[in-house]
C-alpha cells in the first residue's frame, strides 16, 4: 500500500471513530481530499485507494490538474478566496464552491454557469471567529447573504463553510464549529434546506464531526506538509 494510500486509511479510521464517538454515522461524514500545491500523480494515487472528491485553492493550478487528470471521474471542489476575474473559469470547471462569501461573487457564478452544467453546489464561507486576515461573511450578515444567495438561479445553497482560529484544545476547537451549526439551523428554521457543514481539517476534525461536520477538508494527514512554489493563484 502507497503511503498516501494508507495515510487515506488511517483518515477514514479516524473519521469513523470520531463519528461513533458523537453518536454518529461515519457515512454522513464526507472527505475532501484537500489537494493544493500537490502533483497531479499524487491525486492519482489517491483516486487509486478510493477518493474520488478533491479541494483546490488556486485556480490556475486547478485548472492544470483538471486538464492532467480529465481520464478519471473526479469531483472537483474550490476552497480558496475567489478574485472577481476567476469566477468564469470556477463556475465552468467546478462541482461544488465553498468559500463563497459576497453577493457579487455569488451572482457572477451564477451568470457565468454553463447552461449544460447542474446547479454549481455553493456553500457560504462564514469568518465565524471574526479574524481580521480570513476571508468569510462576518456572522451577523449571514442571514441577509443566504437568502440572496439561495435565490439565484444557477446555484445551490447546501450550507455553510468556515476556518476557524487554531486551537490545542478540543474544547476550544468545538465552539466555533457550534456557532456554525447553530447558523445553519436558524437558516433552516427560517426556510431554507440547507444539508452542509464543510468544517473540520487535519488537526480539528474530531471536533467539528462532534458538532455537526458533513464534509472534513484534510490535506495535511493525506497528502503530507506542503511546500508552497511562487505564485499560485
Amino acid at each position: 500500500m502507497t503511503t498516501i494510500a494508507s495515510n487515506l486509511q488511517a483518515v477514514r479510521d479516524a473519521i469513523a471513530s470520531a463519528a461513533v464517538g458523537a453518536d454518529r454515522h461515519a457515512g454522513d461524514i464526507n472527505l475532501l481530499a484537500v489537494s493544493k500545491t500537490f502533483a497531479p500523480d499524487a491525486l492519482r494515487e489517491a483516486y487509486q485507494a478510493g477518493q474520488t472528491c478533491f479541494a483546490e485553492s488556486y485556480v490556475q493550478e486547478a485548472l492544470d490538474k483538471i486538464a492532467a487528470l480529465q481520464d478519471i471521474p473526479i469531483e472537483w471542489h474550490y476552497i480558496g478566496p475567489i478574485q472577481s476575474n476567476k469566477t468564469r473559469a470556477i463556475a465552468e470547471n467546478f462541482a461544488w464552491v465553498h468559500s463563497v462569501d459576497r453577493l457579487k461573487i455569488a451572482e457572477r457564478l451564477s451568470e457565468q454557469r454553463p447552461a449544460h452544467l447542474p446547479p454549481l453546489q455553493v456553500c457560504l464561507q462564514v469568518n465565524i471567529s471574526m479574524e481580521a486576515s480570513k476571508s468569510g461573511a462576518v456572522p451577523h450578515e449571514v442571514d441577509a447573504l443566504a437568502h440572496a444567495i439561495a435565490k439565484l438561479p444557477n446555484l445551490k445553497l447546501r450550507g455553510l463553510m468556515a476556518v476557524p482560529a487554531p486551537s490545542d484544545e478540543i474544547a476550544a476547537q468545538r465552539l466555533p464549529f457550534a456557532k456554525l451549526r447553530e447558523l445553519r439551523d436558524e437558516l433552516n428554521r427560517q426556510g431554507l434546506q440547507l444539508d452542509t457543514l464543510s468544517m473540520g481539517m487535519s488537526h480539528d476534525f474530531a471536533a467539528a464531526i462532534a458538532e455537526g461536520a458533513t464534509i472534513v477538508r484534510i490535506g495535511t494527514a493525506i497528502f503530507g506538509d506542503r511546500a508552497y512554489h511562487g505564485n499560485l493563484v
